[in-house]
């Protein structure tokens, strides 16, 4: 089924995004991007806001055979935070070893990515902090989920989610775990996150590393 595309790109869905996030100009916030495709989006936030811009590492679970299913995520960390779907689970049932290992391979993922993104430079300090997390759109909430127990487990004192499109059922799901929920469309039915874009391309490695270069730039000129 097609549905019609509501979102440019995530350019300008970052923009709209900013719109709605005027009021925290001039508080410091910090934007996390969840990589690959939240950074375009995020970067127009933080740019707006003029805010801190970094990455929040997140690795969805793959289901056995099916990588792209997702039967849960991971976040980075002192104490990697782990969110598991129960409703995947209870259909594909994976088996505690499959678990682990699945686990253990996306967690030296998320710290190759974190050093080909952002080398040595340390974690972002959240503890205090109004934090905003950006993906570029939600589909199971199972990784938007281990970002926002990451984030609060880290310190965050203040947590924002912003995000361009989601299913309603789960934008519900997620809003009592969150300060605050920013989202541009809730469409019904909903599909695909794509499918709610006029571009969605995949961002690259390249690109990733090319805006988190250009915001460290700007922040280091201010």
């Amino acid at each position: 089924m097609r549905i019609a595309s509501v979102i440019e790109n995530r350019a300008s869905a970052g923009k709209q995004l900013a719109a709605r996030l005027g009021h925290l100009r001039g508080h410091d916030p910090l934007i996390l991007a969840l990589p690959r495709g939240g950074v375009p989006v995020a970067c127009e936030i933080a740019r707006a806001l003029d805010a801190e811009l970094d990455l929040m590492m997140v690795r969805k679970l793959g289901a056995p055979g099916n990588p792209e299913y997702a039967i849960g995520a991971v976040v980075d960390g002192e104490d990697p935070q782990v969110v598991l779907n129960d409703e995947a689970l209870e259909i594909i049932a994976p088996g505690t070893d499959y678990l682990q290992r699945e686990m253990s391979r996306q967690l030296v993922e998320l710290e190759r990515r974190r050093m080909a993104y952002m080398g040595n430079r340390r974690k972002p300090r959240m503890e205090g902090r109004t934090v905003v997390i950006v993906d570029d759109g939600i589909a199971t909430g199972s990784t938007i989920t281990a970002a926002i127990r990451g984030a609060r487990k880290a310190g965050a004192e203040r947590l924002i989610l912003a995000v361009p499109v989601a299913p309603r059922d789960i934008a519900d799901r997620l809003a009592p775990l969150c300060d605050e929920i920013v989202v541009l469309e809730l469409p019904e039915p909903f599909g695909s996150v794509g499918q709610h874009y006029g571009d969605f391309s995949q961002t690259s490695d390249a690109e990733v590393v090319r805006i988190m270069e250009r915001a460290r730039g700007n922040r280091a000129e201010d």
